[in-house]
């Protein structure tokens, strides 16, 4: 079933002018809320931009990306801990809100919404337009709503390319 839900998951630029029933979101959040993070710490707010004029003032601060306004919901992943190292040395947060937002983006495509991952943006606008405190960090947002027009889906190399067994190989 999950794996049905990764199948179908694809990155969606055209939504239709439709809302989102409250009970259906709740249910994409609840599956980032329930997402693993470092230490179960769950560093990490989650933003719900559902006003127009608010989606309009983000185009701007996401490289006049249009499609970002018109989708109905925008979830803004932000880090609440930017700092925490884990064991590795890597910090925590990139890794623990991409987990929360993948979660969130295949119960969207089981509940067949789309999304669309953006990492183009600029971090002060964001936050100025969503007051978002000195300390937290804007680690993605990603576009919600129901698709208008899928184009293809974008190919996935071979196995033989990207797996290897017991050691790492060229």
């Amino acid at each position: 079933m999950v794996l049905e839900a990764i199948k179908k998951r694809q990155s969606v630029r055209s939504y239709q002018d439709k809302e989102i029933p409250e009970e259906i979101l709740q249910q994409i959040l609840e599956a980032g809320r329930l997402a693993p993070s470092a230490c179960n710490n769950q560093p990490w707010k989650f933003i719900v931009v559902r006003d127009k004029k608010l989606r309009e003032k983000l185009v701007a601060a996401c490289k006049n990306q249009k499609f970002v306004g018109e989708a109905p919901v925008i979830i803004v992943g932000c880090a609440t801990a930017p700092s925490y190292l884990m064991g590795s040395g890597e910090y925590s947060y990139p890794i623990d809100l991409a987990i929360a937002l993948d979660h969130m983006s295949l119960e969207a495509a089981a509940l067949g919404l789309g999304t669309c991952w953006i990492g183009a943006f600029y971090q002060d606008r964001v936050k100025e337009i969503l007051g978002i405190p000195e300390g937290v960090k804007v680690v993605a947002l990603m576009t919600l709503g129901y698709p208008k027009n899928l184009g293809p889906k974008s190919g996935r190399r071979p196995w033989s390319e990207i797996v290897d067994y017991d050691r790492y190989s060229s």
